[in-house]
Formats: structure tokens, C-alpha cells, sequence
């Protein structure tokens, strides 16, 4: 039976459930695309699979908003929710663009935000996902008086 790989080891349970939901989040908006073209082709009835897949997006990138501040609670790592808030953000005014037809702000805001996506799933699957130990530094007895004073 071959060994688990050190990155799997690693790895928390909430950490997995924050690739998993990335994982779901990138599957969900690399549809996106291909529903546009197939409507900008000429086929009016994929514009509604577009809204409902920006619906499902968009939810997807609220429940990885939780998930990460979970990460940041639990495992000290504040990067995923950074990244997941500006990510989530950024589809948000997407979304409203396209609602209101605002071609010229949502089509190059949804490229930003694919490659963005992309970008922090492969972080997320690069290294464990794992609690970050706090480093402990030495003082010297006289910054030690001081601070008692």
C-alpha cells in the first residue's frame, strides 16, 4: 500500500473543506464562459443557464467567504480569506454588471476574476493547508525588566 504523500498528511479537515469548496467554486465559474458563448453564438436560451450559473457562482463565493474565515479562525492562516473577500468582491460588481448590461465592465471583470480563481485553487491545492505554529522569540533580561516596568 503506497504511502500517503506528505501534503495530504499534512493537510486539516478544515483545510480540506476549503479545497473542496474551491474545487466546486472553479468547476462552477469555468462554465460560465462556455454558457456566453453559446448565447453571443446565437442561442437565447443559454443566456438563462448564464444567470443561473452566476447564481450558483456567486453563492459558491459566499460559502467559501465562511469556509475561509474558518481557515483564518482555526488554522491562523489569513490568506484565504484575504484572497476569497477580493475574489468575491470583485464577482459581486460582476454580477450587477451583468445584470444591468454592462458589457464593457462585466466580460473583462469575468476574465479577472476566472484567472483569479484559478490562481488561489492553485495555492489552495499547492502546499497543506495546514495551522501555522507561532514563533516564540527570545528576549534578552533587560527588554524583559523593561516591559515589567
Amino acid at each position: 500500500m503506497p504511502a500517503r504523500s506528505d501534503v495530504t498528511h499534512r493537510t486539516t479537515l478544515s483545510g480540506w473543506v476549503f479545497r473542496a469548496v474551491i474545487s466546486a467554486h472553479m468547476a462552477a465559474i469555468v462554465a460560465q464562459p462556455v454558457f456566453a458563448g453559446v448565447y453571443l453564438s446565437g442561442d437565447y436560451g443559454s443566456l438563462r443557464w448564464h444567470a443561473v450559473g452566476a447564481d450558483i457562482v456567486t453563492s459558491i463565493g459566499y460559502l467559501q467567504v465562511v469556509v475561509a474565515i474558518v481557515v483564518w479562525v482555526r488554522l491562523r492562516q489569513a490568506w484565504p480569506f484575504l484572497a476569497t473577500l477580493a475574489l468575491v468582491a470583485a464577482e459581486t460588481v460582476q454580477y450587477f454588471a451583468g445584470l444591468n448590461g454592462a458589457l464593457w465592465l462585466h466580460i473583462p471583470l469575468g476574465v479577472m476574476t476566472v484567472a483569479a480563481l484559478v490562481v488561489q485553487f492553485i495555492a489552495a491545492w499547492r502546499r497543506p493547508v495546514q495551522r501555522l505554529k507561532r514563533v516564540r522569540t527570545m528576549r534578552k533580561p533587560e527588554q524583559r525588566e523593561v516591559d515589567n516596568a
